[in-house]
């Protein structure tokens, strides 16, 4: 008799134990269904004014989880995390205002950079050149083109990375000079800094 007491309890208590986990199951299942959901809207929450113009995504080809984000008013940012985190990679050397930022297709390592939001707009923010990293945003060189101000992009030969070409604009509200097309352009040997003429070979 107390025998088959004790396995009327261990049976009534495997039986609730079932029935509280499948109805915890229940719950779980019913509160992520998609009505559940259908209410949010995706708003946003910053950062607002002029201080938010992104100006440029450098994406890794084969890792898209890997990017650099160049920021019109707020340096060079990176992520290694599909933007779950952010790093600063360009805090130290100058100019705060990014116009562009590229990276070598056939070298994720290099990254290039030019200062200088290509964003027109009443306030904006002027670099002071082209830089170059080898080591994928750790340290930076100005590679020249200090006067440029503004960079609008900078695009590598995929063919040859030893070939790039920059578009400076100078300043957006001063004299720039001028080109003459007529003469043909400056090519600057591997190793040498930018000129003020391109296609430029680093």
């Amino acid at each position: 008799m107390r025998l088959k007491l004790i396995c009327l309890m261990l049976i009534s208590v495997l039986v609730s134990g079932v029935i509280t986990a499948q109805n915890e199951e229940k719950d779980q299942k019913s509160t992520l269904q998609k009505e559940n959901f259908s209410g949010l809207k995706w708003r946003n929450i910053g950062p607002a004014l002029t201080s938010g113009r992104i100006s440029d995504f450098a994406v890794d080809p084969k890792n898209i989880s890997e990017y650099f984000v160049a920021v019109s008013s707020g340096h060079i940012w990176k992520t290694t995390n599909a933007g779950t985190t952010f790093s600063p990679v360009f805090d130290n050397y100058g100019a705060y205002s990014m116009g562009c930022v590229t990276m070598d297709p056939n070298n994720k390592f290099v990254v290039w950079a030019g200062t200088g939001e290509n964003t027109h707009q009443r306030a904006l923010g002027y670099g002071n050149g082209v830089y170059k990293s080898v080591d994928g945003g750790k340290s930076w060189k100005n590679m020249g083109l200090k006067e440029s101000r503004q960079i609008g992009d900078i695009i590598i030969d995929p063919r040859n990375s030893n070939i790039v070409f920059v578009a400076a604009e100078g300043s957006a509200w001063g004299p720039v000079g001028t080109v003459d097309f007529t003469k043909p352009l400056t090519v600057v040997k591997p190793g040498k800094k930018f000129s003020k003429s391109a296609p430029i070979q680093v």
